[in-house]
């Protein structure tokens, strides 16, 4: 009888969602994307996480590997064209293969009606939101067929880009642009085996939903009245259908927006 351990680890990696995959995770210094990157390395994949705050990154990034996993960080404002470029090329340089990408970096503005939105937080908003992840998708799709042939992009969305949205005009209108983004690409590159969807998440705990809770006290309460699973998200929830969406089991799955909110939209 072979009384050899059994390597539960190994054993997870090779048997995950992602197993013998690389991962390009933007947005990863925290909230959906720090929690897809734990979620991703532990369903297997290899991955590199992009953000603009190194601190965080490493953080996330010694986390993961303390676990077991394999992770990298490099810095990238989505902002920057360059930098985005540069970020994903990275991948490539690390593990030598690209396969799935998750581009979840967001921006912001103040909370209240357009009409009060200033052009500067308008346009740094587009400028990541719109901008970057179209820069992001476009550096993805080429180190994916350049290297892996085959693979998968999430883009996250919002609830927010699918109904008006009186406190962030500015953002909604950005996600909407992403959905109609996510569904041009799903067209575009689906002949080569490059799948492309989005998410949609609803109220989500994260560092961006207690900054708007500070502006606008009792908006948390006012969503989750709004949801009939009367709550918010975890982070890891939405990490979940991302992962699922990068995966194999998803692969005849492209061009969507699944939605991710509790039923809000029901």
């Amino acid at each position: 009888m072979d009384n050899t351990p059994i390597d539960t680890a190994a054993t997870q990696v090779t048997s995950g969602l992602l197993a013998g995959k690389v991962a390009f995770v933007t947005g990863a210094g925290r909230g959906i994307g720090a929690a897809a990157a734990r979620l991703f390395a532990r369903e297997g994949a290899r991955v590199l996480l992009a953000a603009r705050t190194e601190a965080q990154l490493e953080a996330v990034a010694e986390e993961i590997r303390a676990a077991g996993g394999t992770a990298d960080h490099v810095v990238c404002d989505l902002a920057d064209a360059a930098a985005v470029r540069a970020a994903v090329d990275r991948a490539v340089e690390l593990y030598g293969r690209l396969d799935v990408a998750f581009n979840n970096g967001a921006a912001i503005a103040p909370p209240g009606p357009m009409d009060r939105t200033r052009e500067a937080d308008l346009d740094h908003v587009y400028a990541v939101n719109l901008r970057g992840t179209w820069q992001a998708m476009a550096a993805e799709v080429a180190a994916i067929r350049a290297t892996a042939k085959t693979g998968a992009i999430v883009n996250t969305s919002s609830v927010g880009s699918l109904t008006g949205n009186p406190e962030l005009a500015a953002y909604a209108a950005t996600k909407r642009a992403v959905n109609s983004l996510t569904e041009s690409a799903a067209v575009t590159y689906g002949p080569e085996g490059i799948r492309v969807n989005a998410i949609a998440p609803g109220t989500v705990l994260t560092e961006m939903l207690r900054e708007w809770e500070k502006s606008s006290p009792g908006i948390v309460e006012q969503l989750n009245a709004r949801t009939p699973l009367r709550r918010t998200a975890d982070p890891d929830e939405i990490a979940q259908a991302a992962a699922w969406l990068l995966s194999d089991r998803s692969s005849y799955v492209t061009g969507t927006v699944l939605r991710v909110d509790g039923g809000m939209l029901a």
